[in-house]
This record gives C-alpha cells, sequence and structure tokens, in this order.
C-alpha cells in the first residue's frame, strides 16, 4: 500500500515553503523547530525524496520535487476545507447568507456600498464580513469559505476570476523631518538609506514581490526591518523614528500620528489594482448578481472591459 500523507505534514510543508525559515514556520503553526524539522524529515524519509535543502547557515530553499509536491499539497487541502464548507452552507440552508472578505485596509466607502446593496430577489440577504490579507481571502474564497472578496493585487489563480474595479497605489509613511518629507510623491530611491516597514509576504505576496522587485532594479538594497500586520502598527513604528513603511493601504492619508507625512510613491511598477474575486466556476445567481451591483457603482473606475471577465451589463 502507498505510505499516507497526514494533513499535519502538508501544513508543515506548505508553511515552510512559503515562509523558508523553521523559525517563522514553527511559530506560524504554534510547534517548536525541532518537531516541525522531525515533521519534515519523516516525511522526506518515507516517501524517499527531498522537498527543501538546508545549508549550514540553515537557509531552505525548494527543490523542484518541493515545488510539485507544495502547490499539490495546496489543492488538497483546498479540496477538503472547500468540502466541509459546503456541506456546512447546506446543513445551516445558508441561501441567504452572503459572505464576502475584505482586507483589514480597505476602503471605508468599499465596505459602505457593499452593505448598501439590496436585491429584490433576496429581500431577507444577510450580509457577513470577513477581514482577511490577500492570499488568505484568494485562499477563503477557492475553499468556499467566503463568497466573494476585495482584494489589492490578487495571486493569479486560474479558479478565480478578478475583476478590477479601484486603481491601488502604495504609499510611504515617513517622519516629518525625512529629507524627502517636502516631495508631493516619492520614488522607492527616495527612501534607499531608511529601514523599510512592510506587510510580510505572506500576506501579500504580489506587493510584497514587486517592491522587492523594482529595489533590485533601482539597485536598492533594502533594509526590511520590521514586519507589521496593521496599517496602525506601521504609522505608529514611523513615528518613533524606526523607519519608513509602505502600505497598500487606500485611506493612508485617514492614519494620523505626530510627526508622520503620508505620500504616494510614483514607481510604474508600483500601482496595482483592488478587484472583487470570486470563483471562476461560480455558479450562484445570488452572488454574481451581488457582484454585477457592487461594479456598477464603481464602473468608471474599473480597467477597460476586455480586462474583466465578469460582464456588468444589465
Amino acid at each position: 500500500m502507498f505510505p499516507s500523507v497526514e494533513i499535519r505534514h502538508l501544513l508543515a510543508v506548505i508553511a515552510l515553503a512559503e515562509e523558508l525559515n523553521f523559525r517563522r514556520a514553527a511559530d506560524r503553526l504554534h510547534i517548536t523547530q525541532p518537531a516541525l524539522s522531525k515533521q519534515i524529515t519523516d516525511l522526506e524519509a518515507e516517501h524517499q525524496f527531498h522537498l527543501f535543502t538546508r545549508n549550514k547557515r540553515r537557509v531552505v530553499e525548494l527543490t523542484d520535487a518541493g515545488r510539485l509536491f507544495v502547490e499539490e499539497a495546496r489543492s488538497a487541502l483546498s479540496h477538503t476545507e472547500r468540502a466541509v464548507h459546503l456541506a456546512r452552507a447546506a446543513h445551516n440552508r445558508s441561501d441567504t447568507i452572503l459572505t464576502i472578505g475584505r482586507s483589514p485596509y480597505a476602503n471605508h466607502d468599499w465596505v459602505s456600498a457593499l452593505l448598501a446593496i439590496r436585491l429584490p430577489l433576496y429581500p431577507r440577504l444577510e450580509i457577513r464580513l470577513k477581514t482577511q490579507f490577500a492570499r488568505e481571502s484568494v485562499h477563503s474564497v477557492l475553499v468556499g469559505e467566503v463568497n466573494l472578496a476585495l482584494v489589492t493585487a490578487p495571486p493569479l489563480d486560474a479558479q478565480i476570476t478578478a475583476v478590477p474595479f479601484a486603481p491601488a497605489p502604495l504609499y510611504a509613511v515617513l517622519p516629518e523631518d525625512h529629507p524627502a518629507a517636502h516631495k508631493e510623491s516619492l520614488l522607492l530611491q527616495d527612501l534607499a538609506k531608511d529601514e523599510w516597514i512592510l506587510f510580510p509576504k505572506r500576506f501579500d505576496p504580489v506587493v510584497f514581490d514587486a517592491i522587492m522587485g523594482a529595489a533590485q532594479s533601482g539597485s536598492i538594497v533594502p533594509r526590511y526591518a520590521h514586519d507589521v500586520i496593521a496599517p496602525q502598527q506601521a504609522v505608529e513604528l514611523v513615528s518613533e523614528h524606526l523607519g519608513v513603511a509602505i502600505l497598500t493601504q487606500p485611506s493612508t492619508t485617514g492614519f494620523h500620528a505626530d510627526g508622520v507625512v503620508v505620500k504616494p510613491l510614483s514607481d510604474p511598477s508600483l500601482c496595482f489594482n483592488t478587484c472583487v474575486i470570486l470563483r471562476a466556476d461560480n455558479t450562484s445567481r445570488l452572488v454574481e448578481e451581488y457582484v454585477r451591483m457592487f461594479l456598477r457603482r464603481y464602473s468608471s473606475q474599473r480597467l477597460p472591459p476586455n480586462q474583466a471577465k465578469l460582464s456588468i451589463s444589465a
């Protein structure tokens, strides 16, 4: 019989693949580093292939076998979670409940627009909001935990339809005595000598990679100093002169702290789109009608129609 793979092993491999660091992956899984290392080693020994390479400095990289394994492991977990969520929805008769994912820094106007939608065919419709980062929202849509989500720069996935509805430039938050604080807009080069405060890659991989790619193109060696999980945390660190923050938060200007200014970044590669995302194989009339109503409000801000898969025509 072919050896089985337990879910805990899949979770361990995915966490290490995303973090590429044993300490961070173990913290994320709420286990010790030795326990994580043993799970990975046992899995590799049982199946007689290496998923990761490690050197004496404990730098971790995926092997070719590891990359394929992680891709299929994510798919396997998604199918399992989707089965549970769909069964729960059927059990709870939740055809009048719509669950929507949104980022922690979503523009308040977008959320208000979502809550204001009324569909005549669904007079008892109940809206539930779930706050998540980009990667989490994509995963939740795929497994059926949420019906749709608002995501800035969603990762590419063939199982997802992403319809842009608003531009999303990046912003820099810096001390008011910073040499570039007087400028109307900034380039990454203006921040080259600073320590950077960013959201971790696992939260917004597309944005994180774009920032690092733009830095490399500009021959900047980033001094990546602090991780944050909320815009206000970043603003507070900047106010303490612990670095400059780069945020994907549309309403950044709504955050205030003494001695801090907010400036847009003008690097062309650092302007993204906020999208409505839903499963590409969506068959729910409720979800489609709801998305169509939301997009009508923002149709003037969207990209050209040939860049969106979902029509918003009546």
